[in-house]
């Protein structure tokens, strides 16, 4: 402890192969987060050190590098070994060269991951002891970034992905800070790892592209395809067929993708095209209804009791992303209260590892009340950003209030302000702004802005104190991790934002949480009579949120939006 304060950082990703992070956590309380991806500009930022987002929350926190008393990186290396050989007896016979790879390749990558964690420490300049280095759980850490960080001294706790060190399911109870394990379950059966491969043979990038077959499956019904043969489970737990899920490279479609034979003799070839067609759209709602019965049955298993006893849920892990599951998991009679982690994915573990050792070392720590914990931007610095573009701007007297009368008039506008969102949802500081009512709203912004899926669906933002009357649901939804079903009085109102089951995913704002956004929908509010706005993140297809300003004039002048409002200042083309 320095200066009277615990200061614990928290950095890496998996093998730092995908979604390097960092997060600095002081006196229990989260103080800066960000993604790699957001600083280098390639979205995941596969195999890139964390150095641009370590530098940014030690900045932040106004902390140097010295002050750091400790470190929590969200892989464990002993767990690792502790579990290698009973995973290689279970996949010898079925996937051997797996097994043979886990021994010798994988255990040498292993090894070498403490000593990286060592040396970019070093090069950063924190002089930390080894013995205050922590290696967390990869389970424990999802486990923590959801359970520690809701404010619930009590709850069930459920994480589940493609996979930890070899846990690719965790259910497990919290209690006083402290999280005991009930149930994991390992590879090679993994739900995360049948929801990828799934992904991929429709045609989109397994651990990026998950949410697009989720927003596919309603277009179909999943009665047409049996896939009984591809993952079976009960209430105890699930066991996936290793020719159709995440198979190894003798029994892929093509070498260079996650797409089983079986899968493509089954039904036929690998989907292409941006398009909705059969077979693919009936596969899309049979895996979107086996991955939420099994996690169901398994729930209601595993954390029957604990829920009985609280109510509370607490979830984490890539598949925690999945807002169908959730609406399922708010709507189950044994779910009271939940607390989906906006940062599920494997960005959030670094903050779940930080704030695991902080509870860890005795210092409690604090609910998570947002996630803007990324850089801001001063009205000087942008408009020195601006200066160098090819662009027209100019001072506006309320920001809010001008672009509220945008989104009226049916401009779509870029929306940056403030301090950037840790996590992958735009939660109204780098914003892609819309009007809801105007039918084809959000097909322009598709075609012409964000360049994807005409079919993929946008968010609302809407005032907090209309969600019962728009959601049939009286509940703060701050994060977009959860969907509800539109009341048929509204589904008609604002069709730009309701998907194709009558279904949407909100961010609910108050003015305690965002006062400029607020200001923003409740300006829209009071020229439409509409409480929301269409919300999405502000990027281009392919690429990560945009972080600075000139990320967002460079985004605003390769794409087809109307204004952007960055800081104070309204944006338009020469």
């Amino acid at each position: 402890m320095k200066n009277g304060k615990k200061v614990i950082l928290g950095f890496g990703g998996p093998f730092f192969l995908h979604d390097p992070a960092a997060a600095i956590i002081i006196d229990g309380e989260v103080i800066a987060a960000a993604e790699e991806e957001r600083f280098v500009r390639v979205k995941h930022a596969v195999g890139k050190p964390c150095v641009n987002s370590i530098r940014f929350c030690i900045a932040q926190a106004g902390i140097k590098p010295g002050d750091i008393d400790a470190v929590a990186f969200p892989w464990s290396v002993d767990e690792f070994n502790r579990k290698k050989w009973a995973y290689a007896l279970k996949t010898i016979l079925s996937e051997p060269s797996r097994a043979y790879k886990i021994l010798t390749k994988a255990s040498k990558n292993n090894a070498a991951i403490k000593e990286k964690v060592f040396v970019i420490l070093a090069a950063e300049g924190i002089t930390v002891p080894r013995e205050k280095v922590f290696f967390v759980e990869h389970h424990i850490a999802h486990a923590a970034s959801a359970y520690l960080l809701s404010g619930y001294e009590e709850a069930a706790i459920m994480s589940i992905d493609g996979s930890g060190e070899f846990a690719s399911t965790l259910f497990a109870s919290g209690n006083a800070g402290k999280i005991t394990k009930i149930k994991e379950i390992d590879l090679p059966d993994s739900l995360g790892r049948f929801y990828s491969t799934m992904t991929a043979y429709l045609g989109f990038d397994p651990n990026d592209g998950e949410y697009k077959l989720m927003g596919m499956a309603p277009y179909g019904d999943a009665s047409k395809i049996d896939l009984s043969d591809v993952i079976r489970f009960d209430k105890e737990g699930f066991k996936v067929n290793p020719d159709y899920v995440w198979p190894i490279r003798s029994r892929r479609f093509t070498p260079d993708k996650m797409i089983p034979k079986k899968i493509v003799e089954r039904f036929g070839p690998p989907r292409e095209g941006d398009g909705l067609t059969e077979p693919y759209i009936h596969i899309a709602a049979a895996t979107q209804k086996v991955f939420e019965d099994a996690i169901i049955s398994l729930m209601e298993n595993y954390l029957g009791e604990a829920l009985k006893k609280t109510g509370r849920l607490v979830f984490a892990g890539g598949c925690a992303l999945n807002v169908t599951l959730n609406r399922r998991l708010i709507g189950h009679p044994l779910v009271k209260e939940i607390f989906v982690q906006p940062a599920s994915h494997d960005a959030g573990t670094t903050m779940g590892a930080a704030v695991y050792i902080s509870e860890k070392l005795g210092c409690v720590v604090k609910p998570m009340k947002d996630v803007y914990l990324g850089p801001s931007y001063t009205d000087k610095e942008i408009e020195t950003a601006l200066k160098t573009k090819p662009v027209s701007y100019r001072r506006s007297g309320d920001i809010a209030k001008e672009t509220a009368g945008l989104l009226a008039a049916g401009k779509v506008v870029g929306w940056f302000q403030g301090r950037m969102e840790f996590g992958p949802r735009a939660l109204g500081n780098r914003s892609i702004l819309g009007n809801p009512v105007i039918p084809g709203t959000s097909d322009r912004i598709n075609e012409m802005v964000k360049f994807r899926e005409k079919w993929r669906p946008f968010c609302p933002s809407l005032l907090r104190e209309y969600a019962k009357e728009i959601l049939d649901y009286d509940i703060d939804a701050p994060f977009m991790t959860l969907s509800f079903k539109v009341s048929e009085a509204w589904r008609k109102k604002i069709p730009e934002v309701v998907h194709v089951d009558g279904t949407a995913r909100p961010q609910t704002v108050t003015e305690e949480s965002n006062p400029k956004f607020y200001a923003v929908i409740k300006h829209f509010f009071d020229i439409t009579g509409i409480p929301l706005v269409i919300n999405t993140s502000l990027n281009r297809r392919g690429e990560p949120m945009v972080s600075s300003p000139d990320d967002a004039v460079g985004m605003y002048l390769g794409s087809g939006l109307d204004h952007l409002a960055i800081g104070d200042f309204i944006v338009t083309r020469k």
